[in-house]
């Protein structure tokens, strides 16, 4: 008796057959590149919303920056106001803007926080606000 005879004489052998393999192997070569392009995605996506997170901070830190100056005296800089900040090792510009409103003695101040030292760039985060300088109470 021959060593493969049992093999042979059994129709119902267990296992997979090489099609069967290759198509398995076929469906992941084919899965897995999406399913990495979809982590890489929401990496991304959880850095950009870091990043706009660490810029509304920066705008509302100068929007109350911008309070206190109004509160200690009684109006606001002139022009638009420009400068640098670190926050968590990373370098950001920002710049702000005022116009006057319809409402008298109120202030249209728009606050742009941008990713570097490029104030060219597109402002990740922008922060509008309003102020009355006027009807600011005196300090003690």
């Amino acid at each position: 008796m021959h060593l493969l005879s049992p093999l042979l004489a059994d129709k119902k052998a267990h296992g997979f057959t090489l099609i069967e393999v290759m198509v398995a192997l076929a469906v992941v070569a084919i899965a897995l590149p999406a399913l990495l392009f979809l982590l890489f995605q929401q990496l991304d996506g959880a850095e950009y919303l870091r990043q706009r997170s660490i810029a509304s901070w920066i705008a509302e830190d100068k929007l109350g920056e911008l309070r206190l100056i109004v509160a200690q005296r009684g109006s606001l800089p002139e022009g638009t106001i420009e400068g640098e900040t670190e926050v968590l090792d990373q370098d950001w510009s920002w710049w702000i803007e005022q116009e006057g409103t319809e409402v008298p003695g109120f202030i249209r101040i728009e606050i742009n926080v941008a990713s570097g030292m490029d104030q060219e760039a597109t402002p990740l985060h922008t922060l509008v606000a309003f102020l009355a300088p006027e009807r600011v109470p005196d300090a003690p």
